[in-house]
């Protein structure tokens, strides 16, 4: 780690600082140990733990139906405080634990954080929905959105307690942002990790239709600003979507460069548009590819019986690694995971097919795309149910990856957005 370069140290250790603080909401609140968040969601949903009685259950959750409210209006608004939550994974005082989260270069598993953080998004919107007088939640609360995860740490040690904060930050009719932030316990203090910000919607208890949820109120005009900034995500959201280069074209500084790319790669020694040439210290986008399958078991599953979208992120995320590893030739780091949109579920029994793609470079940084999408094997049909975005760190300077086709010159110039969108956020 001491031959790291300067800009590496820099940039993991800049973080999110020009994101809002969120108020200390920790006065009363007693920590939950990490491995009962899967059981306290079980229970609140009711949730069987025995695969073969998911049917029974998921009938039983139908007479639900009457509890839901008719209008947004009709439910009791929610402060912050209301939804706070903290859990406890302790590495450091329960090494009973840290096998599961442990990886090759002695430090934590990143995808393992991933899961842990998409369980957690959705108890804290449980718990903002949570009525008094139900037991059970007629709402089915599902990921809909990571919009950003931002590290400022390179290294996650795996014998420390890791604490993670957490409350919903924003409502909509029937969606909820919730910002959460991971701590490590170092000479008796926490630390910062990772700041994270999730979206989360409320459907019906079949997971069929969209229902509403409790309002939110600012008690201060911190809270306030947080609100604002939640607002303000949403309508970025919306101008990324309405931008995107699958609906609109290239804007004509981005046309310049894939024009200048096509420039760089011609032959000299021939006068044809066919013959290309690749530059030095580069590497084709076609040469730049990895894939994986993966077969999705009961184990997998999450409390609507649909495979759970944290092991998701944690297989893209490892893929995504190996990815910029393997073209990188040497340790990544990650530095953001931005913009992951669920599309559709994933239902138990499919095959997953996971195919990750260096799409841009500079310097030491390598934006990783990973697609996935099921395979129905009776249909012989692809569906794509995830777009995962991935930026790491190399220790050395990598080579520069270069588009050959248009289809590929799109997939440049997205990695390139998304890389701009993540250095102004850090």
């Amino acid at each position: 780690m001491r031959k790291l370069p300067s800009l590496l140290a820099r940039t993991l250790t800049s973080g999110s600082s020009g994101s809002s603080v969120l108020p200390d909401m920790s006065e009363g609140h007693l920590p939950i140990h990490v491995n009962n968040v899967r059981s306290r969601l079980r229970d609140i949903v009711g949730a069987s733990t025995n695969w073969r009685d998911h049917m029974q259950a998921m009938q039983e959750r139908k007479a639900l139906h009457t509890l839901l409210a008719k209008r947004q209006e009709d439910l009791p608004p929610r402060r912050m405080k209301d939804s706070y939550l903290e859990v406890i994974l302790p590495l450091g005082s329960q090494p009973e634990i840290r096998e599961k989260y442990l990886n090759v270069h002695n430090s934590v598993r990143f995808g393992r954080i991933l899961e842990d953080l998409d369980s957690l998004g959705v108890l804290i919107c449980y718990t903002h929905t949570k009525q008094e007088m139900q037991p059970r939640s007629p709402l089915s609360i599902v990921t809909a959105l990571v919009d950003k995860i931002n590290l400022c740490k390179k290294i996650i040690y795996p014998d420390c307690d890791i604490k993670f904060t957490g409350n919903v930050s924003w409502v909509g009719k029937t969606s909820m942002e919730v910002k959460m932030h991971m701590l490590q316990l170092h000479d008796g203090d926490y630390s910062p990790v990772l700041d994270a910000t999730f979206v989360m919607v409320a459907r019906d208890p079949e997971n069929k239709r969209p229902a509403f949820v409790n309002p939110l109120v600012p008690e201060t005009p911190e809270e306030e600003e947080i609100i604002k900034q939640g607002e303000l995500n949403k309508l970025k959201r919306i101008d990324f979507s309405t931008a995107s280069l699958l609906k609109m074209a290239p804007t004509a500084e981005e046309r310049n460069i894939i024009h200048d790319i096509f420039l760089n790669t011609l032959d000299t020694r021939t006068v044809s548009f066919r013959s290309r040439k690749l530059p030095p210290n580069s590497v084709w986008m076609e040469d730049a590819k990895l894939k994986g399958l993966q077969i999705c078991h009961p184990q997998e599953r999450n409390i609507f019986n649909r495979i759970f979208g944290g092991f998701l992120m944690r297989k893209a995320f490892e893929l995504g690694w190996a990815n910029a590893c393997s073209y990188g030739g040497s340790r990544p780091f990650i530095v953001s995971v931005d913009d992951i949109m669920f599309q559709r579920p994933v239902e138990v029994g499919s095959l997953l097919l996971l195919s990750g793609q260096v799409c841009y470079t500079e310097k030491n940084y390598i934006q990783v795309r990973v697609h996935s999408e099921v395979y129905d094997a009776d249909t012989r049909e692809h569906q794509t149910t995830n777009i995962f975005h991935f930026t790491f760190i190399s220790e050395n300077e990598v080579p520069r990856v270069v588009p050959k086709t248009y289809g590929e010159s799109m997939l440049y110039l997205d990695g390139k957005r998304h890389f701009a969108a993540t250095m102004k956020e850090i």
